[in-house]
């Protein structure tokens, strides 16, 4: 009586398993904006990962451009079109989630990839405190461990948070001064152009600069340029197009270094994770960090950026 209980409990249990199982023929993905590289790669890594699932897998991938109520009405979009799996890069980590909620209400499986998002079932993203940790020991080691800096911060989303807070980590063990921590400048070239112009204005000694992005930091080095205060290294965080350009420009060598993110990746890891969440599975780590690895002058020749091709 008592194997015949236990059989049935181990059918029971698989019928279980089978029923929660969800083949992925849909996939619809949210980006901040399609004409980012950053983005792009992350784009081809999502639909090269959801074919090798299912070759006939439909793929719908949209920008929001930053709009937060734009990207609102894309998972309302995706919800409406019954896709199985959201992937997104979130307008706003906090702001995002009654969006999230109503697609998860609706049986979909939500992966926010490069920022976390709240109530999102699973996050990929770079451990962007290892980015920053990575990025300012460069450049603290090409400053002596000594004198002062600027840190070129960028909007309050958790990538940036984590990138200062691994920098100033850093920085507190050696014997430099953080003259500017708090200076927004919006993620882009024109925002880092505008604050380095402020703050060297403001402070006659600078000898050295961390950027939350590769797109502030070639702002920040415009701005010294302009001024002639090329004195100074530059370090951030992406290791994007531009930065493999500025890397390997020996008329340009103020930027030193950038702690790369793998966008391509990225989003490959995001699509597995959604597809053991339509198996049924529960996930052992469901925010995925993926280290940083450090471009410089020396090594930027072997670097795999994210516009090569991948497989």
């Amino acid at each position: 009586m008592l194997k015949k209980i236990l059989m049935t409990g181990v059918v029971l249990a698989l019928s279980v398993n089978v029923a929660s199982a969800k083949e992925l023929k849909s996939i619809g993905i949210s980006l901040g904006s399609m004409g980012n590289p950053f983005f792009i790669a992350l784009a081809k890594g999502a639909e090269f990962e959801a074919k090798k699932t299912n070759p006939n897998v439909k793929v719908l991938t949209v920008g929001y451009d930053y709009d937060l109520g734009k990207q609102n009405t894309q998972i309302d979009n995706f919800i409406a079109a019954g896709v199985d799996l959201i992937l997104l890069n979130p307008g706003d980590p906090n702001a995002i989630e009654p969006a999230i909620r109503r697609a998860q209400a609706a049986g979909i499986k939500v992966v926010a990839v490069d920022t976390a998002a709240k109530g999102a079932d699973a996050t990929v993203t770079t451990n962007n405190v290892q980015a920053g940790e990575v990025a300012c020991q460069y450049l603290a080691d090409k400053m002596g461990g000594k004198g002062d800096m600027i840190i070129v911060n960028g909007p309050q989303v958790s990538s940036v948070i984590d990138r200062v807070k691994g920098c100033k980590d850093v920085i507190a063990k050696t014997s430099i001064k953080i003259l500017s921590s708090d200076q927004d400048a919006k993620g882009s070239r024109d925002g880092g152009l505008a604050v380095m112009q402020s703050l060297l204005t403001r402070f006659q000694k600078v000898d050295g600069v961390f950027a939350i992005n590769d797109p502030e930091a070639i702002g920040s080095e415009l701005a010294a340029k302009q001024i002639h205060r090329t004195n100074f290294p530059i370090t951030a965080v992406d290791g994007a197009p531009d930065a493999e350009t500025a890397l390997k420009d020996a008329k340009s060598p103020q930027f030193v270094a950038s702690a790369s993110q793998d966008p391509f990746m990225m989003a490959r890891l995001a699509v597995q994770a959604g597809v053991k969440l339509l198996n049924g599975e529960t996930l052992e780590h469901p925010v995925q960090l993926m280290d940083s690895k450090l471009v410089t002058r020396d090594n930027v020749g072997s670097y795999k950026g994210w516009t090569s091709d991948r497989n």
